[in-house]
């Protein structure tokens, strides 16, 4: 099998999971002269479709306007791989783990009050899960004063680099060197590639295929 396609994310569950724990996603729209425009923006995927709020006016929703075909994107560097742990000196050999997603899409503004409203409450419970706040509902006179984003997936397509292209001897020499670096985000980024610290050192505990 080729790399690429083993650094594909085939679990739908597990691409759903990064959006959800991610904070900021990307659009891109196309402007009036054709040249792509890349906003970041916090968003919500509730029953399977982006959702971002904005203000009533502005560029993207020019654009959005214009033309509804729209990219969004997410991703997370997780470490940052040093030429070393390859080679002595070969700074070609450095590398990165990550984890991304990027969508095509149909954008949209949402008109029904219904929905926006619960598009806006997606939105508070993914950011302020501790809530202290009373959820909108569709009579609110402040849906009046935001715009939703409503993107509804054509593809979706995930790609992920932990290690799971890797023989497990060589994934757990990455892991004893990740550990040994101790970079400040090192130890979440063991976990997701599977391995628990202990007492004996490393383990493996999870299979890093999605």
């Amino acid at each position: 099998m080729k790399l690429t396609g083993r650094l594909e994310i085939k679990s739908y569950e597990k691409i759903k999971e990064f959006l959800f724990q991610e904070h900021v996603g990307r659009i891109a729209s196309i402007d009036e002269n054709g040249f792509p425009q890349i906003i970041p923006m916090n968003f919500a995927f509730p029953n399977d479709a982006i959702y971002m709020h904005s203000y009533t006016i502005g560029e993207k929703l020019d654009n959005i306007n214009r033309n509804d075909k729209v990219g969004f994107e997410v991703d997370r560097e997780l470490e940052f791989l040093p030429s070393y742990f390859s080679h002595p000196t070969d700074a070609s050999q450095a590398d990165t783990l990550y984890i991304s997603v990027v969508i095509k899409g149909i954008a949209s503004i949402v008109k029904d009050d219904t929905e926006k409203s619960l598009a806006l409450n997606a939105l508070m419970e993914k950011y302020q899960p501790e809530g202290h706040y009373d959820p909108l509902t569709k009579d609110d006179l402040v849906l009046d004063e935001v715009a939703v984003i409503k993107i509804v997936p054509q593809s979706i397509r995930g790609k992920y680099k932990i290690g799971q292209h890797m023989r497990p001897e060589s994934r757990i020499i990455l892991a004893q060197k990740i550990l040994e670096r101790n970079s400040p985000t090192s130890k979440k980024t063991l976990e997701i590639m599977g391995f628990k610290i202990t007492d004996d050192g490393l383990k493996m505990v999870d299979d890093p295929i999605w």
